[in-house]
């Protein structure tokens, strides 16, 4: 049995272009997680996916209950693969991810999911920070814009500012095509 895991972070329908909070490139980001999904099914690694639920119901999205909460169909879990529920940014935090993965005897762990910026470099961080060999798929992530102090920063570079960050001294950060030809 291998010993990584495919963790898919929030890959959850209010992202998209007809939900709440939606993102730049996110469907082309999950049409590239899809494709490291099934490499991973194929090759016998885990597949655990995250999902976010607010804990209020006046929360901006992932409202639990409503359809925007949900796994988009695009990378929808199969069989019995797990779901863990998280309600911050950091997947590990107040979760049992962290167990699933031990239990599992899980050494390394590839991120794909949303957003780069938050959930994707927390839970980066933190896998790395409990010493597991850390992957992101850069190009199965996706963000938005943000401001600071009245600049706007564009989603392209608010990804490109985390995946260096991540790949500066947390992460081994790739392309899809590259990680599904064995080369990550």
């Amino acid at each position: 049995m291998s010993q990584r895991a495919i963790v898919v972070v929030d890959l959850q329908n209010d992202y998209f272009p007809d939900g709440k909070w939606s993102l730049e490139g996110i469907e082309a980001a999950a049409a590239q997680a899809a494709k490291v999904i099934d490499a991973a099914r194929q090759r016998g690694d885990a597949v655990i996916h995250i999902q976010h639920l607010a804990t209020s119901p006046e929360a901006p999205f992932f409202v639990p209950g409503t359809e925007g909460a949900e796994i988009h169909a695009t990378v929808r879990p199969q069989g019995d693969e797990t779901v863990v529920t998280k309600h911050f940014p950091n997947a590990f935090r107040e979760t049992v991810l962290k167990q699933v993965l031990d239990e599992r005897g899980i050494d390394e762990v590839v991120l794909v999911g949303a957003m780069s910026h938050m959930c994707i470099a927390a839970t980066g961080r933190a896998a790395a920070d409990f010493g597991y060999k850390t992957v992101v798929i850069h190009d199965a992530c996706a963000t938005r814009a943000l401001e600071f102090n009245g600049t706007t920063v564009p989603a392209a570079q608010v990804h490109a500012a985390n995946m260096a960050a991540l790949a500066f001294g947390y992460a081994k950060v790739i392309g899809a095509a590259e990680w599904i030809a064995g080369e990550g």
